[in-house]
């Protein structure tokens, strides 16, 4: 099963850019997933699972180490796997 998650993340602080931008550089080390950015979301695409593993664990990470009140938005698909 392929699923694909649009996220938008909103930093309730001054400083948001800096930390959107970590945010976007971790989910590019993962291997197996596909990132593309635009000036409003990011999606993650490829097996479900994994998609939603990276992204659960990534918005874990921001939330443990942030100093401010940080708000995800996400929009999930999911589709049968081409055969």
């Amino acid at each position: 099963m392929r699923g694909t998650i649009e996220i938008s993340m909103y930093p309730l602080d001054e400083s948001y850019v800096g930390p959107i931008r970590k945010f976007i550089e971790r989910l590019h080390k993962h291997d197996g997933v596909e990132v593309e950015t635009s000036a409003t979301s990011t999606r993650v695409s490829g097996d479900y699972d994994q998609v939603m593993t990276v992204v659960n664990a990534e918005m874990r990470r921001v939330h443990a180490a942030a100093e401010a009140t940080v708000v995800f938005v996400l929009k999930v698909l999911c589709a049968p796997s081409p055969d």
